[in-house]
């Protein structure tokens, strides 16, 4: 003769069955928590890596090929570049030089200067230029002749990015900037619980 089960035995005997399913459900919102946190901080990491690999590459032009970063503070060469912009340059000899090439001629005691080159005509050595110059939004020469032996003349400009280089040689922005990516980088590669790994 059997005992009649009761429902209290029934759920007795269901809730084991049913514990790996509702501890799934309970883990599934932490998962996708973790999946997404994994996402940003890998995209984080990519892009302080693309940053450090251009800050290197152009310590590596400065070095071999003399080439460098200036800003523009004036539209004196609006609209071809814009106030705020940023171009990058490469120092040549004055010889290399032509009419319509846009360079920065660095001047004593004052601030350098970057306009179009209107004129060129022999210096008082072999190695010198005398240049004019204009700026593209100015309707006259520059008011005086540039001797020169070495120019840096501009390959291209990004228009905007200015106030961000700028920003970026602040000591604190630096620093911050430094230790947020020290940050990401102990974050990222910190030891992960291996269960929440294998689950």
């Amino acid at each position: 003769m059997t005992t009649p089960t009761t429902r209290r035995e029934l759920r007795s005997r269901a809730a084991p069955d049913d514990a790996p399913a509702a501890a799934a459900a309970s883990a599934a919102p932490g998962r996708r928590r973790a999946r997404v946190g994994g996402a940003v901080g890998e995209i984080l990491l990519w892009i302080a890596a693309v940053v450090g690999l251009i800050c290197i590459v152009l310590v590596i032009l400065a070095y071999t090929a003399n080439i460098t970063l200036i800003m523009f503070r004036t539209g004196s060469m609006s609209p071809t570049i814009p106030a705020g912009s940023v171009a990058l340059v490469q120092q040549v000899d004055a010889a290399e030089i032509s009419v319509g090439d846009v360079v920065t001629v660095d001047r004593a005691g004052e601030l350098p200067v970057t306009h179009r080159v209107t004129s060129i005509a022999e210096g008082t050595t072999e190695q010198t230029r005398t240049i004019t110059m204009r700026g593209d939004a100015n309707d006259v020469d520059d008011p005086r002749p540039y001797e020169v032996t070495t120019v840096r003349t501009v390959l291209f400009s990004v228009p905007g990015i200015a106030p961000v280089t700028a920003a970026m040689g602040n000591p604190l922005v630096l620093g911050g900037t430094t230790i947020a990516a020290a940050l990401l980088v102990v974050w990222a590669f910190w030891p992960r619980d291996r269960q929440q790994e294998e689950a």
